[in-house]
């Protein structure tokens, strides 16, 4: 694989450009394919077959663009497919996300910790492993959280509506007492402006973007596959909905000077 191919990333929408910004932070030199499976988003609320099934036909897809890795920027994804992908395309070196329970175990103060994801997050085997490893003599309080997803997915990311939903889901954690929240959803990070507000100074708001972007990191040096340009990379847009409306709230989203286009992925 060469090491000046791109790096394909993709998630149920626009979340995982939480994680594809700190790609492009750690790792400015390389090129980056993204790929919002907007037509089925979201994921979390799907069956997990369901969701295995867009995983495979999503990396397919930007196999044949000649990616030489894939970032599932997606917690629900990661939990229904993950391992499914990896061995559809061994050659491949594929990269999943996951809450980020072990840095919230060291950092917690009072052993109270809360989790914001999608259902499907919580209740697959990938987070039941997490609790286990990583939630010895610490209380985790799991909060599901549907509707979030769509709220980023159409750019309203400060309106009284999210505020609202916000505050149904986060309340009953802070009730609890939590020092610590977890957000286990790419899409959530694109809110911590107004969770802050919610959760003030005292709770810790953790998200997995630049870990992922530095496992990315590790994965392509083990791999040799790393660019060797230290600038210079170029973003490319896709999605399976409309890209008119993917590339509007990728706009809002995307922090980089990149002229923002979306193409159309016939999936």
């Amino acid at each position: 694989m060469s090491g000046s191919a791109a790096i394909g990333v993709f998630d149920s929408g626009v979340g995982g450009l939480s994680v594809l910004k700190e790609i492009r932070r750690v790792l400015p030199g390389e090129d980056l394919i993204y790929l919002a499976d907007s037509a089925y988003c979201p994921y979390g609320v799907k069956p997990v077959p369901e969701i295995r099934a867009r995983s495979l036909k999503v990396t397919a897809f930007l196999v044949e663009l000649g990616v030489k890795a894939v970032v599932v920027a997606c917690n629900s994804a990661t939990a229904a497919g993950l391992e499914q992908v990896r061995e559809a395309f061994s050659r491949l070196p594929v990269i999943g996300v996951e809450p980020a329970l072990k840095p919230a175990h060291d950092l917690t103060q009072n052993g109270k910790i809360g989790v914001l994801a999608t259902s499907m997050t919580l209740n697959g085997i990938r987070f039941s492993v997490l609790v286990e490893r990583f939630g010895t003599g610490v209380e985790v309080f799991t909060q599901p959280a549907p509707g979030l997803v769509e709220l980023v997915e159409d750019g309203k990311l400060d309106t009284p509506e999210t505020g609202a939903l916000l505050h149904q889901y986060l309340d009953p954690l802070l009730e609890k007492g939590i020092d610590t929240l977890v957000l286990g959803c790419t899409h959530y990070p694109f809110l911590i402006p107004m969770i802050k507000k919610i959760v003030g100074a005292k709770v810790t708001v953790l998200d997995t973007g630049l870990a992922i972007a530095k496992q990315t990191v590790r994965v392509l040096e083990q791999n040799r596959i790393l660019n060797p340009r230290t600038d210079g990379g170029y973003a490319t847009f896709y999605t399976s909905g409309d890209p008119e409306k993917v590339r509007e709230v990728i706009g809002k989203l995307w922090p980089y000077d990149d002229q923002v286009s979306v193409l159309k992925a016939r999936l």
